[in-house]
């Protein structure tokens, strides 16, 4: 094979970008045995990253029940929503078993609901993890593109954005404020037109943009006006800010 077939085959070769989290479930490695590239990232949103427009979000059963519970779920599938536009969730294992885990399996059954009708969030199951790699092996192949994401904003915020490119920079920026995903910056940087018009914006006319409501307009206030506090040694800084942005 001659270099240029090799180059050829490496460009043609499905790609899907895999959280790092995801390893121990073994279902990287079955996407690998299946032919598919597995590209590991520590991702910001999903936990299978098919191409800008289609991001999977992964839960077992068990895993389901104790994120609707904890409060997971709802910011999960918030910044799946936020972030593409095909938003899809993967729910493996038997659902039977959540009557049998839980006495609140309504409260279950409402939180999928809420996905759907809310959210726009494609739900599918699957029997177990070969299942789930047969399905995404699918979705890749239809679905996933051969070119580099064009989107930084699967990835997480600390790693360094390398890019001179003052748009990618702008939106970046824009997507470590609390509930603004990729479309939602976009929203902004039209109505305001700059970084420091959206930083000056009071709440009420952040409020005014779609995606952002009275709450979150709040909650990017706090993080743009907040005077900066030093963590002290041995405290976890961070409890009181969790708190107040997990308020409804």
């Amino acid at each position: 094979m001659t270099t240029v077939d090799g180059w050829r085959n490496a460009l043609d070769m499905v790609k899907v970008y895999v959280d790092e989290r995801e390893k121990n479930s073994g279902i990287p490695e079955i996407l690998s045995n299946l032919g598919i590239t597995v590209i590991y990232r520590m991702l910001e949103v999903g936990d299978y990253v098919i191409n800008d427009s289609l991001i999977i979000e992964r839960k077992r059963v068990d895993d389901l029940i104790r994120s609707v519970f904890d409060g997971r779920f709802f910011e999960q599938v918030g910044k799946l929503s936020e972030a593409c536009e095909v938003p899809m969730l993967i729910v493996e294992g038997d659902l039977d078993e959540v009557r049998q885990l839980t006495h609140r399996w309504k409260a279950i059954e409402g939180a999928l609901i809420t996905a759907v009708v809310k959210f726009r969030v494609t739900p599918y199951y699957t029997r177990g993890s070969e299942h789930t790699a047969e399905v995404i092996k699918y979705i890749a192949e239809k679905f996933g593109s051969k070119a580099p994401l064009k989107s930084y904003q699967y990835f997480r915020r600390y790693v360094k954005l390398k890019t001179d490119d003052i748009r990618s920079r702008q939106l970046y920026v824009l997507q470590s404020l609390p509930g603004v995903g990729v479309k939602t910056a976009h929203k902004l940087l039209e109505k305001f037109g700059t970084l420091r018009a959206i930083f000056n914006a009071s709440q009420s006319e952040l409020s005014m943009v779609e995606g952002i409501s009275e709450g979150k307009a709040s909650k990017i206030i706090k993080v743009i006006t907040e005077p900066y506090v030093k963590k002290p040694k041995g405290s976890s800084g961070l409890s009181r800010y969790v708190d107040d942005f997990t308020k409804n």
